[in-house]
């Protein structure tokens, strides 16, 4: 296959504390991790387990677990040392047990990949597992990397934003009731310590990643009091980091302005039901919930799964759906873990598929079937590991 080019970046991101201590006799990371023309290295992280990392692994509803299974597949064929404990996530399995023994796998493991799970809706009681999870595990914030792909057809170009959305607190706090019959109450909960630290977490990667500029997404012009607390918290934070440039933006004109002018973007931090909409309207710009992966990090732990958390109910079953950003969230996973050579591998032979008009599914406009694009892409990283190992590779996978 013809190489596609390196469209995407992998990023280091804050790893768990079990592999704090770095190998002194690393090696450098694949070509692919590349910012402004600069390699970026990192040293492998300890291994737990004879070298080999566990993965807590959850497949969810809908498409979930047709692409978790690709992603086991891809895994293997890359050779990446990573086992994985397979947790029932699905909403038929929603006892209260259930949720503590998917909590504690992932507590035991410290990192999962999960497939989105349904919400439903129609029940006024019902609380989302999903946010569950991540309050819970303290996974303050959602990150999706929304960039454009060469071969895949959108209508603007030369994209590249990041998304920070606070992942904890805002509407997403569940806290609703009826004052009187026909009046609901919904509480937002903004906190200056929740503001302050996604702030901080943006400029981080701002600087960490050679980025130019954060904005902050806001209503403070109706919402005074909650959204101009987070909006001051983010200026405090941003004159910290006086080599990065800072600005901010009202909700509604920013939506407006990512459909028109998406380039004038970079990094974006926003409260938690901003991130939600502003995330959705990202990853439209560059191809569709199934080219966009997502990651959920904390202090101790790390989720990762599709960047639209859509379940993709109404596809199940067909074998039509992408599994581009569920495989780039396995690509972020590796890169997680230390395994940034096997993560190389995978992003590389990823994008070199899909950037093939013959092996695009249905969402890009093309007539590719899910296991057409994985075997492709299976092929492809067959090819690059015999070039690189030759017949040890063939022995070891015949």
């Amino acid at each position: 296959m013809a190489s596609a080019g390196k469209i995407r970046l992998l990023h280091k991101l804050p790893t768990r504390r079990l592999f704090a201590k770095a190998s002194k006799n690393s090696v450098s990371a694949s070509s692919v991790c590349q910012q402004n023309n600069q390699l970026h290295t990192s040293q492998p992280l300890a291994s737990l387990y004879g070298g080999r990392h566990t993965v807590t692994f959850m497949p969810g509803d809908g498409v979930g677990p047709e692409l978790m299974g690709h992603i086991k597949e891809v895994f293997r064929f890359a050779g990446a040392p990573v086992d994985f404990e397979e947790i029932d996530f699905s909403s038929n399995n929603s006892t209260d047990a259930d949720m503590d023994n998917a909590m504690l796998a992932i507590k035991r493991n410290g990192i999962a990949i999960k497939g989105n799970r349904e919400t439903n809706f129609d029940t006024p009681g019902f609380k989302s597992r999903n946010v569950q999870l991540r309050t819970e595990l303290d996974l303050f914030a959602n990150v999706l990397w929304c960039k454009s792909i060469d071969g895949v057809k959108t209508r603007h170009d030369n994209i590249d934003i990041i998304i920070i959305r606070e992942n904890t607190e805002g509407e997403y706090k569940n806290l609703e009731h009826e004052n009187v019959s026909g009046v609901v109450e919904s509480l937002k909960i903004i906190t200056a310590d929740a503001s302050r630290r996604i702030a901080k977490y943006a400029f981080d990667f701002a600087t960490k990643h050679g980025r130019k500029k954060v904005t902050a997404i806001h209503k403070a012009n109706i919402m005074k009091l909650g959204d101009g607390l987070f909006l001051k918290c983010c200026k405090e934070v941003s004159e910290l980091y006086p080599d990065i440039q800072y600005d901010s933006m009202i909700v509604d004109n920013c939506s407006m302005q990512l459909v028109s002018k998406p380039q004038q973007f970079d990094v974006m931090v926003m409260p938690n039901l901003y991130g939600n909409i502003i995330s959705n309207i990202g990853a439209g710009l560059v191809g569709g919930p199934g080219v966009v992966p997502g990651m959920n990090v904390g202090t101790d732990y790390a989720v990762f799964e599709s960047g639209c958390r859509n379940t993709g109910k109404h596809i199940a079953g067909k074998n039509i759906a992408n599994p581009t950003g569920m495989l780039l969230a396995g690509v972020d996973l590796l890169v997680y873990l230390g395994l940034e050579q096997h993560a190389g591998l995978i992003q590389d032979s990823v994008i070199n598929t899909i950037s093939q008009k013959e092996y695009q599914t249905p969402d890009l406009g093309g007539q590719a079937t899910s296991t057409e694009v994985v075997q492709a892409i299976i092929d492809d990283i067959k090819f690059k590991t015999q070039e690189r190992y030759g017949n040890k590779y063939k022995k070891s996978h015949s």
